[in-house]
């Protein structure tokens, strides 16, 4: 065998024939690593559906890097002589390759990062980490914004971005006259619902899929999930036709209706783009590049097109900023000291909450959820309940389709449960039923009621809020944003205070479900 002088790794969300791990690739003496190990599925317990699309997107790259004539080392997880870790595979596949050393493209997830370092140090292999030029910014031009600052707001840094990329801009001055469109972006569904929705975008699995979901429900039956309807994109064409039809569909009541929630109706104005962002199929800059372009034509609303690229070049560009110039110790944070374990129900869905109910069997059907019902559903929930933010995160990192660790971490430690002490977030993101009874007619078929914070009828959103206020109520005192509902809660006399935290108890539990 020729001499091999780098040995290029590639993980399962770095599927991209054009990183930078493959800047100078030749095939005469270079080749591809990757490796499908069952540790990636279960460091947490990851639900089949996102097995099933990690899995089938990589099998569909190899095929792809084969095609084009790169040489390829590729451990499938049903293989005899699989280790069963990434670090495992690695070293032996070391000891048979014996490259001269080892590139990859910054991973996205830390605790892959440090084990791929110390498999490199363990066999003294001198290992090129490049940037990850997927994103817009780097993480170094990220710490650069972030340096002296006590607090790292999303707005700003996203305002930075649109001047900086030229995104959304006519001269020095924000298209449409204004950087942000959220007033616009707020609106429920009327009485009649959400209307006639345009169909999702399904692609119908191939025979390399279909091997993909038959060895899942084999090998990982008893994890959550189902994988009966499986139809996301695993290849960058069919990734770009999921664009264009969000674009000509979805893209023009985006805007208007990203907040609202419909009961049955998973799917509704959403991009179902995150998956294939993650996985490196899309590029940020072609789906923000596509979106601002059916503005310009006149096919979408510039609050639609706003908001849409603020989750683009905004928040996602923001959350892994927070994460890679935090970690390690952004994973261990706990501000609140919230210690109670996550309900069992979260992974079945068997609570009479109407609410918690569509959005967890949702969930667990397509291993997907919009913003609002990862945010002010679930997540609010596991804030107002007191749920040690880890087992949060580990619950979001398993079950949804889109979740690596670099994006799915901040938005679930800071954004969702607060426990960065406000880093992220101005203020905790607590309220009562009254929002999701807002935002959906979710309350019209629940049995609870959320005008009630007490009594057998009360919503445990609504009680667990004023539980929530009371529990922190010192803490919440000094924090501006927060001033009205901290006056709201000294105006309970004690008698309405115990009934409160009666309430909470029986809710916490399991009397109240």
């Amino acid at each position: 065998m020729a001499e091999l002088r780098h040995l290029v790794l590639v993980l399962g969300d770095q599927l991209d024939p054009d990183a930078a791990a493959f800047d100078a690739f030749d095939p005469a003496q270079d080749a591809v690593w990757m490796a499908e190990v069952a540790e990636e599925s279960t460091h947490v317990w990851s639900s089949q559906a996102r097995i099933a699309l990690f899995l089938a997107a990589m099998r569909h790259f190899a095929h792809a890097l084969r095609a084009a004539g790169r040489p390829l080392h590729h451990m499938r997880l049903d293989d005899p002589a699989n280790r069963g870790s990434l670090a495992a595979q690695l070293h032996a596949d070391l000891e048979r390759l014996r490259p001269a050393a080892l590139v990859m493209t910054a991973p996205g997830d830390w605790r892959v990062l440090q084990a791929i370092k110390d498999v490199a140090t363990a066999r003294g292999l001198p290992l090129e980490v490049r940037e990850d030029r997927h994103f817009y910014g780097s993480v170094r031009e990220f710490a650069a914004h972030a340096r002296g600052r006590k607090a790292l707001r999303m707005e700003y840094f996203y305002r930075e971005m649109r001047q900086r990329h030229r995104v959304l801009m006519d001269g020095d001055r924000p298209a449409g006259g204004q950087w942000n469109f959220d007033a616009d972006n707020r609106a429920a569904f009327g009485d009649a619902g959400p209307g006639r929705v345009p169909p999702r975008t399904v692609f119908e699995p191939d025979a390399t899929t279909r091997e993909v979901l038959a060895l899942v429900a084999r090998r990982f039956a008893g994890h959550p999930g189902r994988l009966e309807g499986f139809g996301w994109p695993v290849t960058r064409a069919q990734a770009l036709v999921a664009l264009q039809r969000f674009v000509a569909e979805r893209l023009p009541l985006f805007g208007r209706y990203q907040d609202a929630m419909w009961p049955g109706e998973p799917w509704l104005y959403h991009a179902h783009l995150s998956a294939a962002l993650n996985l490196k199929l899309l590029n940020p800059r072609e789906v923000v590049d596509a979106a601002v372009a059916a503005w310009r034509a006149g096919a979408a609303p510039i609050e639609s097109v706003e908001g849409f690229v603020r989750q683009i070049l905004g928040w996602r560009e923001y959350v892994r900023g927070i994460y890679w110039t935090r970690m390690p110790a952004y994973a261990g944070l706990n501000a609140l000291d919230a210690q109670q374990d996550l309900p069992a129900w979260y992974w079945s869905g068997d609570t009479t909450m109407a609410c918690l109910r569509d959005a967890l069997v949702q969930t667990l059907a397509h291993g997907y959820a919009h913003h609002i019902q990862r945010l002010m559903v679930t997540g609010l929930f596991a804030l107002l309940y007191g749920v040690q933010p880890q087992q949060v995160h580990a619950w979001y990192l398993a079950v949804y389709v889109d979740a690596v660790e670099w994006v799915e971490l901040p938005n679930t430690l800071g954004m969702s449960q607060y426990a960065d002490d406000g880093l992220m977030a101005s203020k905790p993101y607590a309220a009562t039923g009254k929002y999701i009874q807002r935002m959906s007619p979710h309350c019209r078929g629940c049995r609870f009621d959320p005008a009630q914070r007490s009594g057998a009828t009360a919503c445990p959103f609504t009680t667990l809020y004023w539980d929530f206020l009371l529990r922190h109520e010192a803490r919440l005192a000094a924090n501006p944003r927060m001033v009205m509902q901290v006056r709201n809660v000294a105006r309970l006399d004690e008698a309405q205070r115990e009934a409160v935290r009666a309430r909470a108890a029986a809710i916490r539990r399991g009397e109240v479900a």
